[in-house]
């Protein structure tokens, strides 16, 4: 199982939350305000692409180079995945193995 719930922040994006939570049959919760800690898989994901793009950074209207940085993101062996990568574990969850990636 990838995840059994979906925490989110508080913007305008997630309006939707109701329609998404149907679909996929899991609870949203929301993260309070100022709470980064209550999302960690989100700011350890932040973490890996301020190595690339520093905050505050313009960032570039440049797809090859956001291409790249995804791929090399999402190639890069993950402790939480049992040190598959990312798109290793997607291939995985597509080709129907179970328990691919759990939580603690």
């Amino acid at each position: 199982m990838m995840k059994a719930s979906l925490a989110w922040d508080q913007g305008s994006e997630m309006a939707q939350h109701a329609k998404v939570s149907l679909a996929t049959a899991m609870p949203v919760y929301f993260a309070d305000p100022h709470s980064p800690w209550q999302r960690p898989s989100n700011e350890n994901t932040n973490r890996l692409y301020r190595e690339y793009l520093p905050k505050g950074t313009v960032i570039p209207d440049h797809q090859p180079y956001l291409t790249t940085i995804a791929e090399e993101i999402n190639n890069r062996p993950r402790r939480r995945l049992g040190y598959l990568t990312p798109t290793e574990a997607f291939a995985r969850l597509l080709a129907g193995e179970p328990h691919v990636a759990s939580t603690p």
